[in-house]
């Protein structure tokens, strides 16, 4: 199996989720007591998101293409940004080591083209509802994005930094989120992105008329089938 590196801490609420979502699917796999060859750097998040917060994303591109770089001296086959927000400087990190970059926004349009479908509704940070990096990159492959109104962009937000990232699971947030999720399909979404990693944390696809995509897991299984490719 080849080795899989992870770029977390961002926040280690849904590095660990990646964790134990490598880790069964590779046993899924192989049976038995298989686990995954992983390796990770855990970036102290409170320092990334004062750089995303004041826009320094050059600063915050130079420090987590450095941990890519001791991911790749630690023996890292495949590298994974563990979280969607941070893929603003996916390209940058790429370019900085010799191994392949699993985006997470290709294996997310993946799944949902092959859901047949071609109009979701996109929930995740601020960055990544209201700019062009990650949006862009879904309509590049040919999907159209519908993201929340001011009001539900705010909720999101919100619900994100100050409880998420912070193993904060309320339920009058899982109610507001759903009504932002309504919205959504009201508006013509056939399904939604759960666009930031740690929202799998709250929503499921129970909660959602519409089938859900969790990000976090379709890049789990993705780079799991990566992994395990040259594995008769």
């Amino acid at each position: 199996m080849k080795t899989i590196g992870l770029l977390g801490g961002m926040s280690w609420e849904s590095t660990a989720e990646y964790y134990r979502l490598l880790n069964e699917l590779t046993r899924e796999r192989l049976g038995g007591l298989h686990s995954s060859r992983l390796v990770l750097y855990s970036m102290d998040f409170a320092e990334i998101e004062r750089l995303q917060a004041d826009g320094q994303w050059e600063q915050a591109a130079e420090a987590l293409a450095e941990a890519a770089r001791a991911l790749e001296a630690a023996g890292a086959d495949i590298l994974l940004i563990c979280t969607n927000t941070m893929h603003k400087v996916a390209d940058p990190v790429a370019a900085a080591v010799t191994v392949p970059l699993l985006h997470l926004a290709d294996t997310t349009a993946d799944a949902v083209r092959d859901g047949g479908l071609r109009r979701i509704g996109l929930l995740g940070t601020a960055f990544t509802m209201e700019q062009d990096f990650y949006r862009g990159r879904l309509e590049s492959r040919g999907l159209e994005v519908l993201v929340p109104d001011d009001a539900g962009r705010s909720i999101v937000h919100r619900t994100i930094y100050e409880e998420l990232c912070q193993g904060i699971i309320r339920e009058e947030s899982r109610q507001s989120f759903m009504t932002v999720i309504t919205d959504l399909v009201a508006a013509g979404a056939e399904g939604i992105v759960l666009g930031c990693t740690e929202i799998e944390l709250l929503i499921k696809a129970e909660h959602s008329s519409v089938p859900v995509f969790p990000t976090t897991r379709l890049h789990a299984e993705a780079a799991v089938t990566r992994a395990l490719a040259d594995i008769a």
